[in-house]
């Protein structure tokens, strides 16, 4: 990747398409999040049994199939067609599912299509969300040179808390500037799915005058039939391997401190909902600066000390930090303690895109990065809330401490069994 035919404004052009497009698709992700507690009852009156189950049933597609799908769906694309197009592919299908979301009719005025509608934009937006990791990830590796490939890939994770923060900053300024809660719930949930759709075009215009990287045009001449196949895939199960347990313990911790840890604040800590989202906003803005600090650090010292670094004090300090932050009365003691646990977590999450795409031959790499670490995500990350709120359901909270702790030690062995994949990367034969 050191080919003078690629220039250096090239590259920042690369950055700032690849980034903004996944800032965006993450920005529409959470707005749903976000904004839900003012919509749901536009779209699942209590009173249908139908929109209920309707409702259920896309929670659970979107979460825990879509994004599996996704990754698969959108890897493939990457390998056979190319990073830039399936990235465009990509944003598009994400604007359109905010679109569909901002236009939609109550139930009221259209009745179970309503929900149906919601579904379906949802379901988009998880397909969507879901292929973008691999994808871009690969792409902002590709298109880094060699000594700076920890840096450049280290900001998907800049956007993807960047789009949490911007989701949670319009909430706030909706709140507390421009709306009542009457408006917020009659229409003005709506406006920020506008603003997603209008993002995504943006992103869009960025992704389309993107380069293609010399990575993919290289191998043009390999078979398609081997390009993102998942049976091409299968001859590397030593890297599939690797990239489901450098994942497990790392995506569980970072579901924890970011999209838990408000919830967690105001149920365990009793802090304000005022206090937590400060908390939480303030934490997640210097968690996203931290990420090409550390990438940047990789670039000097390797991958694997970063994350030998996250496995040995996440499995040492995950119990302790959490027991303290429960006990704790402060809005401040409770700030450094989850920015004590985002540094550590800042190991993994800085480089983990660039090492799983240093596992893989060109040919199948979007798809090896992408796949795995959707079900990985699926399975771990996203059942983390529900399995922590059952714990404290039963009066065991601390037994989630211990659960953490027991996936992060998993992952340690797999960091401590692993070569360093700056020395090995597969990118370098590219």
């Amino acid at each position: 990747m050191n080919s003078p035919q690629i220039t250096t404004a090239q590259r920042i052009k690369a950055i700032v398409g690849g980034s903004i497009g996944n800032l965006v698709e993450w920005y529409d992700w959470y707005a749903y999040a976000a904004f839900a507690i003012y919509f749901s009852h536009s779209f699942f009156p209590d009173s249908d049994l139908t929109a209920q189950l309707l409702n259920t049933a896309g929670i659970f597609a979107v979460g825990f199939l879509m994004r599996p799908v996704g990754g698969w769906v959108f890897g493939s694309i990457a390998d056979k067609i190319g990073r830039k197009k399936a990235m465009t592919f990509s944003v598009l299908l994400m604007s359109f599912g905010s679109l569909l979301i901002a236009l939609t009719p109550t139930y009221k005025t259209i009745g179970v299509l309503a929900p149906t509608l919601l579904l379906l934009a949802r379901l988009l937006q998880g397909l969507s969300v879901g292929g973008e990791y691999g994808v871009s990830a690969t792409y902002l590796s590709e298109m880094a040179t060699e000594n700076r490939r920890g840096f450049y890939s280290s900001f998907q994770y800049v956007t993807l808390i960047g789009g949490q923060l911007i989701a949670l900053g319009i909430q706030l300024i909706l709140q507390k500037l421009l709306l009542t809660e009457a408006q917020l719930e009659d229409w003005g949930w709506r406006i920020p799915f506008v603003i997603g759709a209008l993002l995504s075009v943006i992103a869009l215009y960025l992704r389309s005058n993107l380069h293609e990287t010399e990575a993919f045009e290289n191998k043009k001449e390999v078979s398609d039939k081997k390009k993102g196949s998942i049976s091409e895939l299968l001859k590397h199960p030593k890297a599939l391997i690797t990239v489901v347990g450098l994942t497990l313990g790392g995506t569980l911790a970072f579901y924890t401190y970011t999209t838990y840890m408000q919830k967690f604040l105001v149920n365990t800590v009793h802090l304000t909902k005022e206090e937590s989202t400060l908390v939480s906003f303030v934490s997640l803005f210097i968690f996203a600066c931290l990420q090409p600090v550390f990438g940047a650090l990789s670039d000097k010292i390797g991958r694997r000390p970063l994350l030998l670094s996250f496995g040995i004090l996440g499995t040492l300090c995950t119990y302790p930090l959490l027991t303290a932050l429960s006990e704790t009365s402060s809005m401040w003691g409770a700030f450094f303690l989850i920015m004590a646990a985002l540094i550590i977590v800042s190991g993994y999450t800085s480089i983990n895109a660039v090492v799983k795409a240093e596992l893989f031959p060109s040919e199948v790499r979007a798809l090896g990065v992408g796949l795995p670490y959707a079900l990985t995500v699926a399975i771990f990350g996203g059942t983390a809330e529900y399995i922590a709120l059952w714990f404290k359901q039963a009066n065991m909270e601390y037994y989630f401490y211990w659960y953490i702790t027991a996936c992060i030690f998993f992952s340690l062995v797999v960091y401590a069994r692993m070569k360093d994949t700056k020395k090995t990367s597969t990118l370098d034969k590219d």
